[in-house]
């Protein structure tokens, strides 16, 4: 079964954000990643490395409020009104792969799914009524 959660974008100020959420509602953060620990931090400035590609903070029972830094020069535009996705965590690669192919059907696929650096099969989309959903299915660590 599918596990959804909210996943928000915001233009740099990420770090300040989950910081304030977590004084609210406590918890420790159970994911930080810096796009400097990414295969594509050579392209970045010091200040954009530093900035956070992935951050996850637990609330409540089975829930996770999840972010990034919406980073311009990746080609980022960030508005309000598509500073957000829907993030589902599926059980299985097959459902990852058979959850995106129904719901990104007739929208605009902007990451196919595919094997992700951090040890996941992923991807993005906005579906036919301007929803964006990101799906990934997280393989087992060894």
């Amino acid at each position: 079964m599918a596990i959804v959660n909210p996943y928000i974008n915001l233009p740099g100020t990420t770090e300040e954000a989950f910081n304030f959420y977590k004084s609210a509602f406590g918890g420790e953060f159970s994911a930080i990643q810096r796009f400097g620990e990414t295969p594509v931090a050579d392209k970045l400035s010091s200040e954009e490395k530093n900035k956070l590609m992935h951050i996850a903070l637990p609330i409540g029972k089975g829930n996770v409020l999840m972010g990034t830094d919406a980073l311009e020069s990746m080609g980022h535009k960030l508005t309000f009104g598509n500073n957000y996705n829907i993030s589902i965590e599926t059980d299985t690669k097959e459902e990852a792969k058979r959850i995106f192919d129904k719901l990104s059907a007739g929208g605009k696929v902007e990451t196919p799914i595919h094997d992700e650096f951090w040890g996941a099969y992923f991807g993005m989309f906005t579906d036919k009524f301007g929803i964006r959903w990101m799906i990934n299915y997280t393989y087992p660590k060894k």
